[in-house]
């Protein structure tokens, strides 16, 4: 099959292009990239980034917003500046993110099916013995019995009720057994 014609000629490069002219005037050109959605709603891209934070009750540095203080004298002419405070318009962007940061966090850590298998699987047919789930037939990757009690500790950390149901519903079997 024959080539493409012009993919094997040689690219040439354009040494007349001034590359960083081309590309600080794309980035000028951007909008700045706002990872909370309550300031992205509030933004006013006609105005400057200092100016649309101060409306919004934020900072711009957080050095100057809380200074830290070299010497006694300094907290006292502080306290004096700070009576000239701009004006807060748009003070419900920072009360809807002090909220979102109170509300409490998801606990969105899980196992694999498969993992949560292969330890049910073990226990089931093992009991606490590691040395003999290490050689068992469905230890695919070769866990060393240290590698195993502790993918089994995971398991027990991240599911505890169902772990705790699981070791019951395995009492009584074991009691049928004997």
């Amino acid at each position: 099959m024959p080539k493409a014609k012009g993919k094997s000629r040689r690219h040439k490069y354009s040494y007349n292009l001034n590359r960083k002219r081309l590309y600080r005037s794309a980035r000028r050109r951007a909008a700045p990239r706002i990872a909370c959605s309550h300031i992205r709603h509030a933004w006013d891209p006609s105005k400057s980034v200092a100016q649309n934070l101060a409306e919004m009750g934020l900072s711009e540095d957080p050095n100057k917003a809380l200074p830290i203080p070299k010497k006694l004298g300094v907290e006292a002419e502080s306290s004096g500046q700070q009576s000239g405070k701009k004006i807060v318009r748009k003070p419900y962007v920072v009360n809807e993110m002090e909220y979102e940061a109170s509300l409490p966090e998801k606990k969105s850590n899980t196992l694999s099916r498969d993992l949560i298998d292969y330890v049910r699987y073990m226990i089931q047919n093992h009991g606490e013995n590691y040395k003999e789930m290490a050689r068992d037939e469905k230890n695919y990757y070769q866990d060393t019995p240290k590698q195993i009690k502790r993918k089994i500790n995971v398991y027990k950390n991240f599911y505890p009720e169902e772990y705790k149901e699981f070791m019951a519903s395995l009492k009584p079997e074991k009691m049928d057994v004997q």
